[in-house]
């Protein structure tokens, strides 16, 4: 899996890298390198959203299917999504996002721990108010509150990850 991926990564960054001379903007490789993890850190954001939100629904039918909890099916869906797909996000960023640098460690249970927070905050928290903000007061579905979230928590996240749960030491 890890060598499918890395080859993926490898073709993902010499388009990036050829769209940018196509365009012909030049960044400094370090730039280019923050380009490219945020870039990374979409790519499995992608993955963790559709992963959180297969979770979400399948939360969500399943507690409609059976009349439990109507006025706060979609806030437990929430949770569910919430809690697996974090997991998810931080083994593959770990893997393949923020990677200590050279001579320096990132300690994963402090890592794990510093990346539900910061979930937590957007993931939970600010997707759970932001949904009662959507489906109570503006009648949105509760099928697409969260996909409108994300517009709001993906860049959040970046920084919080980027800058304090996978900050090396």
């Amino acid at each position: 899996m890890y060598g499918l991926a890395r080859n993926v990564w490898r073709i993902i960054e010499k388009l990036v890298r050829g769209f940018f001379r196509v365009l012909h903007i030049r960044l400094s490789e370090k730039q280019m390198e923050g380009f490219l993890q945020f870039v990374k850190f979409g790519i499995i954001g992608l993955s963790n959203t559709a992963v959180s939100y297969v979770l979400y629904l399948a939360t969500l039918f399943f507690l409609q299917s059976r009349g439990w909890l109507p006025k706060a099916d979609y806030l437990v869906g929430n949770v569910v999504g919430f809690v697996l797909s974090v997991l998810w996000s931080f083994y593959w960023n770990r893997k393949f996002v923020f990677r200590a640098e050279e001579g320096r460690q990132i300690p994963w249970l402090q890592a794990l721990i510093k990346t539900y927070i910061s979930y937590a905050f957007t993931g939970l928290f600010l997707n759970s108010l932001l949904s009662v903000l959507w489906v109570e007061v503006f009648g949105m579905s509760k099928v697409y509150a969260p996909i409108l979230n994300l517009v709001i928590s993906v860049p959040l996240n970046f920084v919080l990850n980027k800058f304090w749960a996978f900050r090396s030491r």
